[in-house]
């Protein structure tokens, strides 16, 4: 026996594959507000602008600390997080480590937030992660968190601590404690999700 379907304004497959499109334009929304960011850095990733000295040398106090950062030094708000940065600056990477002989990124958060902010984070960056309120990188504060997948699973699997001017600070698995730039490919390309702590 056939069922009567004429009489139907809007068939359910036009249905489903509004919703299919709501969907699908609902997710890219999402992740271009996640991203926001990724524009301007692979426009400028290559320019001069962007192209920052190396950072290398263990700086020896708050000046060298602000020119690392490319700030007066009375931009520096928080100075008791930079004398702690002088102090684990170097500190080599040991994946699983939380001492000065040797620590890992989350790690590494950890005794930061800790020490200087009086905050228990996660064990893991995932976990950090999964407690941090989203910030458009052009928003970021000193102290904010930026996270990092390294590979193809797209899962968060590094963290480090915003500063200022792109900088942040973080145990690399291949320099130990260190000052980064999110403007290099390197940090740039794999960097996914940044804000402040939920408290």
């Amino acid at each position: 026996m056939m069922r009567n379907i004429q009489n139907r304004k809007f068939p359910v497959f036009f249905i489903s594959k509004s919703i299919t499109v709501c969907f699908a334009l609902f997710l890219l929304i999402g992740c271009k507000s996640k991203t926001d960011w990724r524009d301007n850095y692979n426009k400028n990733k290559t320019s001069k602008s962007t192209v920052s000295k190396k950072i290398t040398d263990k700086p020896r106090d708050l000046a060298g600390i602000s020119e690392l950062l490319d700030v007066n030094e009375k931009d520096l708000k928080n100075k008791a997080l930079y004398h702690f940065i002088i102090d684990w600056y170097g500190t080599p990477y040991k994946f699983g480590g939380t001492t000065e002989k040797g620590i890992d990124c989350s790690g590494f958060a950890n005794i930061l937030y800790k020490e200087i902010y009086n905050i228990q984070l996660p064990r893991t960056s995932k976990d950090i992660a999964n407690n941090v309120k989203r910030k458009f990188t052009k928003n970021l504060e000193e102290g904010d968190l930026v996270f990092f997948s390294f590979g193809k699973s797209g899962t968060v699997n590094h963290v480090g601590v915003y500063l200022h001017n792109n900088k942040f600070v973080h145990a690399s698995t291949s320099k130990g404690v260190i000052i980064s730039n999110l403007s290099e490919p390197y940090y740039g390309d794999y960097l996914i999700k940044c804000g402040s702590y939920k408290n």
